[in-house]
């Protein structure tokens, strides 16, 4: 069965749950069938228009392109702020600095003063943000309960982070349908704007860590884009082949969502393993995976085994993919899953590979060649 077949039913089906949901909740929250009610009433008195379907969709999608250009302006702006900051940032074990705890602002001692890491921090109500009293001038820094709150390794990073603090506010000012803007470290702090107190539980516990949430493990194992080189030259007959397919089957239980991949067997000859799906990458979904999955069974061992032109249309694909702006981008891999190649291929890394080696490239055998 053609992957194209196979994309198109999968889509017609969530279009076809998607157009119902939508319809639930538009009959939900129109008020529709009251006003199939009431229409009757005032039946005489009413005008009914027609509307152009196709200008209405193309109008919504125009302005929720602009909606994600802003967003996706803000990011680029606090990551760009972000990196300029660590980057001139040294670190210093000995550092003292205090600033806003989210825990602990306007908190106070028996004796009515401020607690450290507590100062007087200004809370307004503010309907943007459900009525809840924020700070649209300042961030604040949550900590793990089970973290000091003064490590050095803490304070450093909330130190140089603080750059963050003029970017945040630009952002909301350049987008007011902005909300939360948020900055999570490796080392667990988490900045927020705008500022909020946070309250613990009954046990005194905060457990939120930022680096649990699904967003900060997305972001932090980077989203790759991955060409899988299976050679199935008569060397890898019998138990080799089937250890293989096992072995690209485990290679796509590690990708997730966010990365995309492509299959390609070769011998004296080159050919994909979905052969509808030739020069280009696939997101790596359950779906995808489990399709690749279904034809890694349909190889077979015969010929002999030349790598070349297989490694080269990996780097062409990889890299065409990658000027498309889709894909990970930045992250990109070759595995190659083999029971030995017989050449080095020098010329085939150094046209595509060399000297940035922004492709990393990994044997069957788990050793990296960084070609």
């Amino acid at each position: 069965r053609c992957y194209t077949q196979y994309c198109t039913c999968h889509f017609h089906l969530w279009a076809s749950a998607f157009g119902g949901e939508i319809k639930s909740i538009s009959a939900k929250y129109s008020g529709s069938q009251l006003l199939q009610k009431k229409y009757k009433e005032f039946e005489k008195s009413v005008r009914v228009e027609e509307i152009d379907g196709m200008k209405v969709v193309k109008t919504l999608a125009k302005k929720m392109e602009e909606m994600f250009r802003m967003k996706k302006e803000a990011m680029r702006r606090l990551v760009e702020a972000a990196e300029e900051a660590h980057l001139q940032h040294e670190e210093d074990p000995e550092l003292q600095y205090e600033y806003f705890n989210a825990v602990l602002i306007n908190e106070v001692d028996e004796e009515g003063n401020n607690v450290e890491l507590g100062g007087e921090f200004v809370l307004e109500p503010n309907d943007h943000f459900n009525n809840l009293s924020v700070n649209l001038s300042l961030s604040v820094v949550q900590v793990p309960t089970n973290m000091y709150n003064k490590d050095p390794a803490i304070v450093n990073g909330v130190y140089w982070s603080e750059a963050l603090n003029k970017v945040f506010v630009d952002n909301f000012e350049k987008d007011p349908s902005l909300i939360w803007q948020y900055f999570g470290s490796a080392k667990g702090f988490f900045r927020q704007y705008p500022g909020v107190k946070w309250h613990p539980d009954e046990h005194g516990v905060i457990a939120f860590d930022c680096r649990n949430r699904k967003w900060y493990i997305q972001a932090a194992t980077s989203p790759k884009d991955m060409v899988i080189l299976v050679d199935v030259s008569g060397s890898m007959k019998g138990l080799r082949l089937t250890i293989a397919r096992q072995t690209v089957s485990s290679i796509l239980d590690t990708l997730g969502d966010d990365d995309f991949f492509n299959i390609i067997a070769y011998n004296q000859e080159m050919h994909y393993v979905e052969p509808c799906l030739n020069g280009t990458l696939v997101r790596a979904d359950r779906n995808n995976k489990a399709h690749f999955r279904e034809h890694l069974d349909k190889l077979f061992a015969k010929g002999i085994g030349l790598l070349g032109d297989a490694l080269t249309e990996a780097f062409t694909i990889l890299n065409d993919f990658n000027q498309t702006g889709h894909g990970s981008v930045c992250s990109q891999a070759i595995m190659l899953v083999t029971d030995g190649a017989t050449q080095m291929y020098d010329d085939v890394f150094a046209k595509f590979n060399w000297p940035d080696r922004k492709v990393r490239y990994w044997s069957w055998l788990g050793r990296r060649y960084n070609r």
